[in-house]
């Protein structure tokens, strides 16, 4: 079976998060005992509306991923120390800030505390770009529901000289529209006009869009001093939804890093392809895709891509008995 690992992003979060499988699961365990203990009660105790600022949920939904991660393969050993020579993971992805996790993974990113490091900073960051000069935060979100070029016509056609772009490229049928909140009510006037269905997102601000190009200056010099590694396995990139790596074939351990830096830097404020993500793993022979971490979003998401595609996900400890209970009977 051709695996496809994919991490879940920003939005995912519920309050009581990871707690299963910390109870469960040593690896996961470990895991969040290295987030330490302001994260584990984020993560277990924390309110809907607390887990939904930006500094708190991005290191809290890269926490539980890890650690989902982590219990995945301790389970798979435990319940045959053969099955992972059956299966063959093809590549990794991760929405939004899930890619930083897909990074963890893949060994780009050498440290769960560097990572936490990075994803806590990056929250904060894309936080402080949506903020007005009075400290208001400027920026918002949409799920526009249609044909895409419909969709993006009708951001032409009311952005004036705001900022108001299509900044996640869900599936055929879903795209969310970022910018600056006079600029997006617009947006859903003229949608409605058009028979588009809108629905605003409760999000902090206008992530991936280019009002988050002070964030992403900052991420970019933050993470050229990482000492970024060349992925283990294929990472399919948020901008480019192909092979990370594509363009720096004989590049020094050095320039990789750098290369990889100035991508995840633009990542910030441009837009995520995500259905061109999964068409490609499909291309690339997945026929699986495991959901890491809280939720079951990205799963629902692929079944609009991809309906054929098998999906499982590991969020607590039903699930992960679930999962590897499944591919151990379609190895």
């Amino acid at each position: 079976m051709k695996i496809g690992l994919i991490f879940a992003g920003q939005g995912a979060q519920y309050p009581g998060m990871g707690k299963g499988l910390y109870d469960h699961s040593q690896k996961a365990r470990e895991v969040l005992d290295l987030a330490g203990e302001q994260v584990k009660d984020w993560c277990f105790e924390g309110t809907k509306e607390m887990l939904r600022q930006t500094h708190i949920t991005q290191p809290c939904v890269y926490t539980v991923t890890m650690a989902a991660y982590a219990a995945f393969f301790e389970e798979l050993e435990k319940a045959s120390p053969s099955i992972q020579a059956d299966l063959e993971i093809v590549g990794l992805a991760g929405f939004s800030l899930g890619e930083y996790a897909a990074l963890t993974a893949a060994g780009t990113i050498d440290d769960i505390h560097k990572g936490m490091d990075i994803v806590t900073k990056r929250g904060t960051w894309m936080n402080e770009a949506g903020l007005d000069s009075e400290g208001s935060q400027q920026g918002s979100m949409a799920a526009a529901f249609g044909e895409r070029q419909a969709i993006l016509d009708c951001v032409e056609a009311v952005r004036g000289d705001g900022i108001l772009q299509g900044v996640n490229f869900n599936s055929p049928v879903q795209t969310v529209v970022a910018g600056d909140k006079e600029s997006l009510e617009r947006f859903k006037i003229e949608a409605k006009s058009r028979k588009i269905k809108v629905i605003p997102l409760s999000v902090g601000t206008a992530f991936h869009s280019q009002m988050m190009k002070p964030a992403a200056e900052k991420l970019r010099g933050l993470l050229e001093e990482c000492g970024l590694k060349a992925p283990s396995k294929k990472v399919y990139s948020n901008v480019t939804a192909e092979d990370m790596m594509k363009g720096a074939e004989g590049l020094d351990e050095e320039a990789t890093g750098r290369f990889i830096a100035d991508l995840m830097g633009r990542q910030a404020m441009s837009p995520v392809y995500w259905q061109e993500i999964i068409e490609h793993m499909a291309a690339d022979g997945v026929d699986c895709l495991i959901e890491m971490g809280p939720g079951t979003t990205l799963c629902g998401i692929v079944k609009k891509i991809k309906p054929e595609m098998m999906t499982l996900n590991i969020q607590d400890t039903e699930s992960l008995k679930n999962t590897v209970n499944t591919l151990l009977e379609n190895k």
